[in-house]
């Protein structure tokens, strides 16, 4: 078990809290080694479920599509009826990468690992009900455990079947935490911010209907990969001369497709890329100077456009009521090691929760004591660190507890 200490002893080193966590370690090690990308989590539903039958909480399983768990513990101190209730949640879903790490539980399957740390959430919220179910509790505690935050939208299937709304079991919830590893972060730390703090994520696909014909004569031809090349450099105006240096938004062509010879113009190119802000004035804005400005530079050049808009996650977004009762169990827990960061352009789906009740998604810090950095999620060589289990673990438990 991690020797990092933590403030509040007489949960971290009470014996239901230690074997929670021996518990949780050895989970994460399993469900790292047998990763699996999203809406395809039948091993690790099932494994969650066994572990919360194990512990006797009450669940559902095949929830959003097949894999999602609803786990539920009704208040013992009060009466569940009138209690107050808080979900905890966390993501299953691994990545398609091919595993570096080295480590003697790394992933079996070729080509997919768990590259986010949805092992470590997974594992930590697993833990938490175990140690929960086995004390006294002031409130009724949802587990959510969703399939497919890597672009699945899980979170959102998990909402539209119930979780929140009492539909499934328990209650309706008040409010909702989750947390994600920040190999960014010290271990023994946490962070988050009030309002925004992680991006929107639309994607965008701009065909550049052009009109062929041999490289030699051009002049004969409107050519396509020439009009995509403009385009590419026009739309970076967006973030530099349309929205406010104040604000954030960013506009990425990530992907190319055109041609099939160096001797033959195409009649077609495509871009595809993505749209990342953290307002929802800033988002539509952007993606209709996409839409308009790629027309315009195509009809410049005599050449037409497909647009076609992908409108992706929510802006994440902190409550304020949410931010303050994380922020005064943390600051309670691990003292100056709790504090502030910034927003980042990456997406969460747990954004769409926060479209339901009040939430507070919020980082957990990861890299080792002596260690300058940390190996980057979404890399083959990133793996989550086991000393963060307990730390996530205990802040998820005393927002239940005494949040």
């Amino acid at each position: 078990m991690s020797n990092v200490r933590l403030a509040n002893e007489a949960v971290t080193q009470s014996p239901a809290f230690q074997s929670s966590v021996k518990v949780a370690e050895a989970l994460r090690h399993d469900l790292h080694q047998h990763p699996e990308l999203m809406y395809q989590e039948h091993r690790t539903a099932k494994v969650v479920s066994e572990h919360l039958a194990k512990a006797g909480v009450e669940h559902k399983a095949g929830l959003a599509g097949g894999t999602g768990v609803l786990g539920f513990l009704p208040a013992t101190t009060v009466d569940p009826s009138s209690a107050e209730t808080i979900a905890l949640r966390a993501d299953m879903d691994a990545l398609p990468i091919l595993e570096e790490t080295g480590v003697e539980y790394a992933s079996q399957t070729p080509g997919v690992m768990h590259a986010c740390g949805h092992d470590g959430h997974t594992a930590i919220l697993v833990g938490t009900a175990n140690y929960l179910s086995q004390v006294e509790r002031p409130r009724n505690v949802l587990f959510v455990f969703q399939p497919a935050e890597e672009g699945g939208a899980g979170g959102k299937k998990m909402c539209e079947d119930g979780v929140l709304s009492g539909e499934v079991l328990g209650p309706k919830a008040d409010i909702i935490f989750g947390l994600h590893c920040a190999p960014m972060l010290p271990l023994g730390s946490a962070a988050t911010r009030v309002g925004p703090m992680m991006a929107s994520t639309d994607e965008f696909t701009i065909v550049v209907n052009g009109q062929g014909g041999h490289a030699a004569s051009p002049h004969y031809t409107i050519d396509p990969i020439v009009v995509a090349a403009q385009i590419v450099t026009a739309l970076q105006t967006v973030a530099s001369r349309g929205v406010d240096p104040l604000d954030s938004v960013v506009v990425t062509v990530g992907k190319i497709e055109a041609g099939t010879a160096s001797n033959v113009i195409p009649m077609n190119a495509t871009l595809v890329g993505t749209i990342r802000t953290l307002r929802a004035t800033t988002r539509d804005f952007a993606v209709r100077r996409v839409r308009e400005i790629s027309e315009g530079v195509a009809s410049a050049f005599g050449a037409t456009v497909t647009f076609k808009h992908k409108e992706g996650y929510p802006v994440t977004e902190n409550a304020p009521e949410a931010y303050e009762r994380l922020s005064k169990v943390a600051e309670n827990l691990i003292g100056d090691n709790w504090g502030e960061y910034p927003p980042v352009m990456g997406g969460e789906d747990f954004s769409f929760y926060g479209h339901h009740v009040p939430a507070c998604f919020y980082w957990l810090g990861v890299i080792p004591e002596g260690a300058d950095t940390y190996p980057q999620v979404h890399t083959p060589k990133f793996n989550f660190n086991d000393d963060a289990i307990p730390v996530g673990m205990a802040l998820m438990s005393e927002l239940a507890l005494r949040g």
